[in-house]
């Protein structure tokens, strides 16, 4: 009788995979959960142990790590010393050893995650296992992803990937898989240490990238671009993303998505944003997201023609009709209500996204490419808008003005430097983004405002870096706003604080500032 030997982390399919395999003759060989796991089902196991000889010990360390199974894995049919050796020493040959491993990336995101839990996620055997499968690939049939399952079983039965390519290139898989699994253990334990368990710089960082598509193009039609995700299992933000509906995702599409997922994660209440050339044209918070919607787009409705539009809410129908009521790009969302999807459709080009950005809350360590180089830094999180401001002015903000400082704060943080917005409480009135100095941010602000017809009267304005001079806070004043938040910091502080108090405006100070680049 053949054998194959299961051991998975990842037990999506495994039953019916199993299942197949006993119908085609094999024996099924397994450890821990995953033999509990067929067990449940009605199906006859191995226990590993049997094989061994020895009990699994050590809280699952130790169980695989024998001769019985490496023997039977490693031994080359085609080598008759192999198979005197297997007689000799009473090995049956393991001819499926379908692996995959301890979720380590997955614990590794875990809020709070100890240095200990880490290391008993670093999987010891089942690397040893899938590494002498792969070896041995034209004997053994090594499975690390379950979305193979169907096709080893056809394979099984003579079917069109019962050839030595379909062998070759599930040892390439496997060895990606492993080459994977210590990459992250490389790059999460060299960025913390056992004694120190916060967020480090390791000295050694490896990237494995696998690519999810080829795009449109790039930033223009001129330069060719692609897709790429980390190579480890990770289902979060744009690595795993649905493309529901739509035309081809470009390049800009994908920064622009991302720039409307940062902002909306920046809010617990429903909220929207529509961005234009990693800008948000308007932003905007609700009850609900049809409502967030609404004013986020009429925030700037010129703007957001042909905009993206970024949630952190489910689309449901009635935000979809409000959506395709006017021409946007491309919308990205943590799901979509079966409901709204033929409402969706009316637009067939426009691209529609499912993306589980919330994981990303927590923030974590990203990287950007220079030429020949990378830089890697914190992710930006706005930890501070809700904590203990300075009021560096004689007149103190209303309550009013302190619930729109806060909202405007949020938002500023996510327009390109220099930055200076306009917002009441619940969104944004004009948006100054990417200038070279702050009264021009201002100016273009004021532009925006004009070009729309909004007042800015009894508007916050909000500066994601300190004043250098007064004359920023001068221009705000001749809006009409009466309330600004501002870092601080500049060693004018004290000439910017004087303008704020002749002009009567309320100036609070948040220590920290959020530059965009």
């Amino acid at each position: 009788m053949s054998r194959a030997l299961l051991s998975v982390s990842d037990k999506r399919g495994i039953v019916d995979f199993a299942r197949g395999l006993l119908h085609r003759g094999y024996e099924l060989v397994s450890t821990g959960g995953t033999a509990r796991a067929l067990l449940d089902a009605g199906l006859p196991v191995t226990p590993v142990s049997e094989i061994t000889g020895f009990p699994e010990m050590m809280d699952g360390r130790v169980k695989t790590l024998h001769p019985n199974v490496h023997g039977g894995i490693l031994a080359r049919r085609d080598r008759p010393d192999d198979l005197t050796a297997l007689a000799a020493h009473g090995i049956q040959p393991i001819d499926i050893v379908a692996v995959n491993l301890y979720p380590f990336a997955e614990t590794a995101r875990k809020p709070g995650v100890s240095f200990d839990d880490l290391i008993e996620q670093i999987d010891v055997g089942g690397p040893a296992m899938v590494r002498a499968a792969a070896k041995n690939f034209r004997h053994v049939l090594v499975v690390v992803d379950p979305a193979d399952y169907p096709r080893v079983l056809a394979a099984l039965e003579g079917g069109p990937d019962a050839t030595n390519a379909f062998r070759h290139e599930l040892m390439v898989k496997a060895f990606a898989h492993t080459a994977d699994y210590d990459r992250t253990i490389v790059n999460e334990l060299g960025s913390k240490r056992e004694e120190r368990p916060s967020v480090d710089f390791a000295d050694r960082v490896t990237l494995s990238l696998n690519k999810i598509r080829d795009l449109r193009y790039g930033e223009n039609p001129h330069q060719r671009a692609a897709w790429y995700a980390g190579g480890e299992r990770d289902e979060r933000g744009f690595s795993r993303a649905a493309i529901l509906q739509g035309k081809e995702l470009s390049y800009t599409n994908l920064l622009d998505l991302d720039a409307a997922a940062r902002l909306v994660l920046e809010f617990a209440e429903p909220a929207a944003a529509v961005i234009k050339h990693t800008n948000p044209s308007g932003a905007a918070i609700g009850t609900s997201a049809i409502e967030a919607y609404i004013r986020a787009r009429d925030a700037d409705s010129v703007s957001a023609f042909g905009g993206i539009v970024g949630l952190n809410r489910e689309i449901d129908a009635e935000t979809a009709g409000a959506i395709v009521s006017t021409f946007i790009e491309a919308v990205v969302a943590p799901s979509v209500d079966d409901r709204a999807r033929p409402v969706l459709a009316q637009k067939r080009n426009m691209r529609v996204v499912v993306a589980d950005f919330r994981a990303f809350q927590d923030g974590g360590v990203e990287f950007r490419s220079v030429l020949g180089g990378f830089l890697g830094q914190e992710r930006d999180r706005v930890t501070e808008a809700s904590a203990e401001w300075t009021v560096a002015t004689k007149r103190h903000p209303t309550p009013d003005e302190w619930t729109a400082l806060r909202f405007a704060w949020r938002i500023c943080a996510h327009v390109k430097s220099n930055a200076v917005i306009f917002t009441d409480s619940t969104r944004t009135l004009a948006i100054g983004a990417g200038q070279m100095s702050r009264v021009d941010a201002v100016n273009v602000a004021v532009m925006k405002a004009n070009a729309g017809t909004i007042s800015l009267a009894g508007s916050v304005a909000a500066s994601d870096a300190f004043f250098p001079f007064r004359d920023g806070v001068d221009a705000i004043a001749r809006t009409g706003a009466r309330a600004i938040v501002q870092p601080g910091g500049s060693v004018r502080d004290s000439d910017v604080i004087a303008a704020a108090d002749e002009h009567q405006i309320a100036m609070v100070l948040t220590g920290r500032r959020h530059f965009r680049h």
